[in-house]
């Protein structure tokens, strides 16, 4: 690696100041040769830099990075060797992979992992714009009517996400940097529960497989949303996505004889439940406990413990946020 201007200037003074080349050579960590160019060139130059034009010319000209720019922003999706393929067939210019990356890197444009998100087609925008018209005037007391429920899972060692370990390089495949694959993980627990301004429902943990829209009728609207909804108003409204269980048929029929209004939410919407809030917490908490939850039955008592010792307040707040 070349001497930078300030590398320079202070081998310079070093060998004004009578130092060996070798001696500066070894304080600045280059070779000897690399001080004695820059010895030799500073008389003919009085400065720091290299002199403008010295080096290695450019093997691409301006208008060559300016077609890789374009075949870039053209075809976002490319990979830097088609790139270089198509400067090649199109501009007679050969170069090399890396050189296409150092050019499209001057202009801003490195490679980075495709973002994913849902399709949303006209009809979906349509009506999450509708619906977003139809409550942006609501206040606390229309958001206070709601009965917001959710399912969550807790898994027993660790989340869902990527997990990382700490490693040198090179063991990668150590015995204690990788984990075997399991069918079922180390176990999870499924659970539901309902928030609303003034109370908040039973946490359930859904045990015995998943769960069907027979079982979500029998096990969660006539259990505690049906017992639960007079405490909130004789207009509460309930809140659940659009899981498959929850949108059946059989499940829409029941509501309507049981006389409990939802709010119907189009397809592919975001999930603005505040109960969102909640899960998180109770994650948090559990996650922090020590010693950690042993097996899934600990998991379950410290999940609903936790979940208990969240106080009201913290749930009205979340309420108060919304208008």
């Amino acid at each position: 690696m070349g001497l930078t201007p300030s590398d320079t200037a202070g081998a310079i003074a070093l060998i004004q100041d009578r130092q060996s080349k070798y001696y500066v050579a070894r304080v600045l960590g280059v070779s000897r040769c690399s001080i004695q160019r820059a010895v030799n060139r500073f008389p003919e130059t009085k400065g720091y830099t290299r002199r403008v034009g010295s080096g290695r010319k450019r093997s691409t000209t301006d208008h060559d990075d300016h077609f890789l720019t374009l075949t870039i922003l053209r075809n976002r999706d490319t990979t830097a060797v088609r790139a270089r393929n198509e400067l090649q067939e199109v501009r007679s210019v050969a170069v090399s992979e890396r050189t296409v990356r150092k050019r499209l890197e001057e202009h801003g444009l490195s490679a980075r992992t495709l973002a994913h998100c849902l399709l949303l087609i006209r009809e979906y925008r349509v009506a999450r714009l509708l619906i977003a018209h139809e409550h942006r005037n609501w206040g606390i007391e229309e958001w206070g009517r709601i009965l917001f429920t959710d399912e969550s899972r807790y898994c027993r060692r660790s989340s869902d996400g990527r997990q990382r370990v700490w490693r040198s390089t090179g063991q990668r495949v150590a015995q204690c940097n990788f984990v075997p694959g399991i069918s079922f993980g180390s176990g999870s627990i499924m659970v539901w529960g309902g928030i609303s301004m003034e109370a908040r429902t039973e946490l359930v943990v859904v045990n015995g497989g998943a769960m069907t829209a027979n079982r979500y009728i029998r096990d969660i609207l006539t259990l505690h949303v049906v017992p639960f909804a007079p405490f909130i108003d004789n207009d509460s409204i309930l809140m659940h996505d659009n899981a498959r269980p929850h949108i059946a048929q059989i499940v829409n029929e029941y509501l309507d004889t049981v006389e409990i209004h939802h709010i119907i939410w189009p397809a592919r919407s975001p999930n603005l439940n505040p109960i969102e809030h909640v899960w998180d917490m109770v994650g948090r908490r559990v996650k922090d406990r020590t010693p950690a939850p042993a097996n899934l039955r600990d998991l379950s008592a410290a999940v609903i413990q936790e979940c208990q010792e969240i106080d009201q307040a913290v749930i009205q707040d979340l309420f108060e946020g919304m208008p």
